[in-house]
């Protein structure tokens, strides 16, 4: 039971990492402001922390 409670976790935890990382993934890709290169790097890096990257990259947008 508790192997599936386990399993269960971390299911949810993937699910909600995939989505995340897509959500930033469509915000990053439709910011006109950003060249090329710097799309692909927060695209890049959505897929590896995208909760982390998401509060960097709202804190740039932010400071301009």
């Amino acid at each position: 039971m508790t192997e599936l409670i386990i399993y269960a976790v971390l299911f949810a935890t993937l699910l909600g990492h995939c989505l995340f990382a897509n959500i930033m993934y469509r915000v990053v890709h439709r910011d006109q402001s950003l060249k090329l290169k710097e799309k692909n790097d927060w695209k890049f890096k959505a897929l590896v922390f995208p909760v982390y990257f998401w509060g960097k990259y709202k804190q740039r947008k932010s400071l301009g």
